[in-house]
């Protein structure tokens, strides 16, 4: 089993470093055209999409339909977009798209998405301080996608192009795994009553369609 979950880890880390490198190229390497455009924001658009309509957030899954559409169309009318602004694109556009799926499902009546992979990872009767967290939680991250959008645009079209790609590619990544890290933490220093399971255990279990899996044990 650990084994499995080790290697469905490893597939996803795999596919995003092929993203990353596949963009860049098209960016960088290809001759300039309308459907670069396309090819480097409609992976991330469609995953999006996916997770969105999976887990019933249609009003998301419209959008993102909308957004491929609206690709399609820009890349038939050849309407040319610059390597840098492209790059603006697929960074600021990936964080907002975030951003808004997990905003969504912060609405009355919804299940946040963080307390919904808790659910599948732990099983569906969760502790009323589980649901509170994880709804807390997935507020945060709300707020750090859009943050994280806002800096994008100000160092975009405000500081040179080099400032901006240090915070993109570096910042970042950094910034993310910071919050990973610093959440792990934080949930076991406020409730060590909680169950113990790694991002390893999310993404099986959601890869299971929502079964639930056996959380990592982790050392006390």
């Amino acid at each position: 089993m650990q084994v499995r979950v080790a290697a469905r880890v490893g597939l996803v880390l795999l596919v995003g470093l092929a993203y990353v490198l596949a963009s860049h190229w098209l960016m960088t390497q290809t001759e300039a055209s309308a459907w670069n455009v396309v090819g480097v924001l409609s992976p991330m658009l469609v995953i999006v999409g996916l997770g969105a309509w999976r887990s019933g957030h249609n009003g998301v899954a419209l959008c993102v339909v909308l957004a491929l559409a609206a690709l399609c169309v820009q890349a038939m009318l050849d309407i040319r977009v610059t390597s840098h602004a492209l790059y603006l694109l697929q960074h600021a556009g990936i964080n907002f798209f975030l951003a808004l799926f997990f905003g969504s499902t912060l609405r009355p009546g919804r299940t946040s998405i963080i307390t919904s992979v808790a659910q599948r990872v732990h099983g569906k009767d969760l502790p009323p301080a589980h649901f509170a967290y994880t709804r807390q939680v997935t507020k945060a991250w709300t707020i750090f996608f859009l943050v994280i959008v806002a800096i994008s645009l100000v160092l975009f079209f405000g500081f040179s192009f080099d400032t901006w790609a240090i915070f993109a590619n570096l910042v970042t990544p950094i910034a993310t795994g910071a919050m990973f890290i610093g959440e792990y933490s934080l949930r076991y220093r406020l409730h060590p009553e909680f169950a113990r399971s790694t991002v390893a255990d999310a993404i099986n279990a959601y890869m299971n369609n929502g079964k639930p899996a056996a959380p990592s044990k982790v050392p006390q």
